[in-house]
């Protein structure tokens, strides 16, 4: 079931929310669910922006011809983002309004030619074209791999809106507020907005930064995502987050996150964690990577300074779901953190080395000598423990 919602005066949101997926693109855990947000612009000439999953999609058309009326069509569907979430009603919408264009840029196109074709329609833009709907205008803006090639925004001239894509969205379903100022975002969203931008859109974050430079000095007074709340009150708040977010910019804190086979690295990380809370840091989080989804670790890893990885020895290796995290975080390219390593091995070392080849690939700043103990850690292990901890909360002060 879909709800119409007017943002301005003749722009209106059509959303839908999803609360039955447990995985968000079959990876990422969404027991919050998350919402789709597809926008209608009715002026003189008619223009949709973005459409919805396909599985939210059922009465989507009927909502569309309740606003617009049987006798008018769609001019334009506008497709700021191909991936399937937004694109999946692209062939029904195109179905029932023949006579639409639709634009996109030249990578949007090699992608809706592989899922669609409609070759006829397509409407290509430049970055900076701008069309005419009558009262509204729109302007283009290429904002390529945030989060995929194609991406793009489009900004209303007019009403100085901007039609995000996936940019300033969010995991979470909209329970009744669809605005900012309708909801209790701290308390609520900002934990999976965080989740989404650090899991989906961080590693991208220089091209971020790269859209932010594009921006710079226009006006925006409503950020219109195609996840998450509308933002019309405080656009700054989340123009912000994703500022600091993409500058890797960290709180005074820990995350240790450790793979423990038999308890001993456990140990370690508890130790670890009781010393960094004598030295005066409050912010301490602690996980076994083995029971907490990579999703929550990359997040926490977002949000915190200080980095503490511990892994016991597996196969002459780490465990896999700490060499899982390392590969990720490599991948993602991660920066500035501070780092310190330990773990334990019964027979034959191999899971603090491979952390130690994670270090050499991400340069972090390592804050000590990586702590490998042999068997139960005792006194000598414990005291290497506390130095790492000292020295992280030294750096972090």
């Amino acid at each position: 079931m879909h709800n119409t919602v007017k943002v301005s005066d003749k722009i209106y949101w059509l959303g839908a929310n999803d609360r039955r997926t447990h995985l968000f693109e079959n990876l990422w855990p969404i027991p919050n669910g998350i919402s789709y947000n597809s926008y209608l612009i009715i002026d003189e000439k008619i223009a949709l922006v973005d459409t919805l999953h396909f599985s939210t999609a059922d009465d989507y058309l009927d909502k569309i011809e309740e606003l617009i009326g049987k006798d008018r069509s769609i001019d334009y569907l506008i497709i700021n983002h191909m991936e399937p979430d937004h694109s999946g009603a692209i062939k029904a919408v195109t179905e029932k309004y023949p006579n639409i264009k639709i634009i996109g840029n030249l990578k949007t196109f090699k992608i809706l030619e592989s899922y669609y074709g409609y070759q006829d329609k397509w409407k290509q833009v430049e970055d900076g074209e701008e069309i005419s709907l009558g009262y509204h205008k729109l302007k283009f803006v290429m904002t390529p791999w945030v989060h995929w090639p194609e991406t793009m925004m489009t900004y209303d001239v007019t009403d100085k809106i901007l039609f995000s894509g996936d940019a300033f969205g969010s995991f979470g379903t909209l329970d009744g507020g669809i605005f900012d100022d309708e909801i209790e975002f701290d308390d609520y969203y900002l934990e999976d907005m965080r989740r989404y931008y650090s899991n989906i859109v961080g590693q991208y974050s220089n091209m971020v930064q790269k859209a932010f430079a594009k921006l710079k000095g226009v006006e925006i007074k409503m950020i219109c995502s195609t996840h998450g709340p509308i933002w019309r009150t405080d656009v700054n708040k989340v123009i912000s987050l994703y500022d600091k977010w993409s500058k890797y910019e960290t709180e005074k804190g820990v995350v240790i996150i450790y793979g423990s086979m038999y308890g001993n690295t456990a140990k370690m990380a508890d130790y670890i964690a009781r010393k960094l809370s004598e030295n005066g840091i409050k912010k301490i989080r602690v996980y076994d990577a083995s029971k907490t989804h990579i999703s929550y670790l990359i997040n926490e890893i977002w949000r915190y300074k200080g980095v503490v990885l511990g892994s016991s020895a597996y196969n002459s290796g780490m465990l896999p779901t700490m060499e899982n995290l390392t590969r990720t975080l490599e991948h993602m390219g991660v920066k500035d953190h501070l780092l310190g390593l330990f773990g334990s091995y019964s027979w034959n070392g191999g899971g603090v080395k491979a952390l130690h080849k994670f270090y050499e690939t991400i340069q972090w700043d390592l804050v000590s000598e990586p702590i490998d103990s042999k068997g139960i850690p005792g006194d000598e292990t414990f005291k290497r423990c506390e130095i790492l901890a000292n020295a992280i909360a030294e750096k972090l002060k």
